[in-house]
């Protein structure tokens, strides 16, 4: 992909990474046999009380955590090459082919989870020549396919990784100055994307 400038708005795209589940509350463990009438029921009310919290927390965080949010988990397959991907869906259509126009929707962030652009956001996917050195490198690798990784098919929806060598690099994108802090994209940096194979479009 070229860097961002004005004019050209492709410079993102986004790959979740999957968010850590709660940790299961741990269970209460009986007193022991051995132990004084006493404090045994002193100890068991007590336990019973930490064993009812800890319930009522495992409630609230399932309201507040939905459940659909363990099957967005996606493990992502690293290559030699740095990129590291996964299929959320596998797409039913044509495979992407290298030299094709084709449009795509995409999200992209970085990896504070900062999203820097989405044609979801403007509503309308990026018309692009896939597989030619017109996007970055990481892009071409994760639609047209290639060093092991399968081309895309309509449909399609893939997440990934990419190091800096496989997007901008040393220089990052749409800087506005000489500091690094200008930089929508700053320099060395790792790029989360998502990417939605839409399909070939009319030249």
């Amino acid at each position: 992909m070229a860097p961002a400038t004005s004019t050209s708005p492709l410079s993102r795209l986004l790959l979740s990474l999957p968010k850590p589940n709660p940790q299961p509350p741990l269970c209460a463990q009986a007193p022991s046999a051995d132990s004084g009438a006493g404090a045994s029921s002193k100890s068991l009310v007590l336990r019973r009380r930490e064993a009812a919290a800890a319930v009522l927390s495992a409630a609230l965080i399932s309201r507040v955590v939905p459940a659909a949010a363990a099957s967005d988990e996606c493990a992502l397959e690293a290559t030699p090459s740095g990129l590291a991907f996964c299929d959320r869906v596998v797409g039913t259509g044509a495979e992407a082919v290298k030299g094709q126009l084709i449009k795509a929707h995409y999200r992209g962030m970085l990896e504070d989870g900062t999203v820097f652009d989405s044609s979801y956001g403007r509503g309308r996917p990026l018309t692009i020549m896939v597989g030619v050195g017109e996007v970055i490198k990481g892009w071409d690798l994760c639609i047209a396919g290639g060093e092991g990784i399968p081309p895309m098919r309509v449909g399609g929806k893939r997440s990934l990784r990419l190091p800096p060598e496989l997007a901008y690099g040393e220089k990052g994108a749409g800087c506005r100055g000489w500091e690094p802090t200008s930089c929508v994209i700053p320099p060395n940096s790792t790029l989360l994307f998502d990417v939605e194979y839409v399909g070939r479009a009319s030249s």
